[in-house]
């Protein structure tokens, strides 16, 4: 029955690609619209990452000018607390809430401790902004090292057929074997056209996050910082 349909396709000279996948072998569909999906997906992805990654960059920069503006911790902190915060603020507004829930234990038995929760919360928070960042990452970085190899799948599969359409006819023209070989190019161009994508945005976007990791690892230090001279003071 395939070989028949490869036949045909040969005999019409019809080799447009919804022709080709119309006329391949069950495994094969399988594995294109598998691939198709992979890519949409991929490009979902991507475009939900480029908006989330650049926000998280613009938001980090507006808060370090605001930070190293001059302005009272407390009145950042004012400002913030009246609308949500992404990236860099959420390291502050949390330690913030921690330093405000301390100080009154502080008060009572010291200021030892207080340092090292404020540096936990903010571990915390940093670790839950870089998952929010990282998530779906890795779709892209499965799909960028798997789907060529998905796509050989499917090429293997059509030279395949063209062999067998070779031993039904008994007959090397090219046309017999032409419509196999089409549709296992096809498979491998599918498997290329989601993972090339997949792996420029991956690294790119690996690259963005890994920046804007150390921005707020740098940014928390500093703060401990600014903690523990203000605990020093009091103390």
């Amino acid at each position: 029955m395939e070989v028949d349909a490869l036949q045909g396709v040969a005999q019409q000279g019809n080799f447009g690609l919804v022709h080709l996948f119309l006329q391949a072998h069950i495994v094969v569909k399988i594995v294109m619209l598998g691939l198709v999906f992979a890519s949409v997906w991929c490009w979902a992805i991507i475009l939900e990452k480029y908006f989330v990654v650049g926000r998280a960059r613009q938001a980090t920069e507006r808060f370090e000018q605001q930070f190293w503006s001059g302005q009272s911790l407390e009145d950042l902190y004012g400002a913030l607390t009246a609308k949500g915060t992404v990236g860099m603020a959420t390291l502050f507004m949390a330690a913030m809430r921690e330093w405000k829930r301390s100080q009154e234990s502080a008060v009572r038995a010291g200021f030892q401790g207080v340092q090292k929760r404020i540096e936990k919360v903010m571990d915390v928070q940093l670790q839950k902004e870089l998952a929010r960042l990282e998530s779906r990452l890795l779709f892209l970085a499965t799909i960028g090292s798997a789907g060529p190899f998905i796509g050989l799948f499917g090429t293997v599969w059509g030279i395949m057929n063209s062999f067998r359409a070779i031993a039904v006819s008994k007959n090397t023209n090219l046309a017999v074997v032409a419509p196999g070989l089409a549709e296992a190019l096809f498979a491998t161009a599918l498997g290329l056209l989601a993972a090339i994508p997949a792996t420029i945005f991956y690294n790119k976007f690996a690259n963005d996050i890994a920046r804007i990791g150390a921005r707020l690892e740098n940014f928390a230090d500093e703060f401990s910082a600014i903690i523990s001279r203000q605990l020093d003071e009091r103390a």
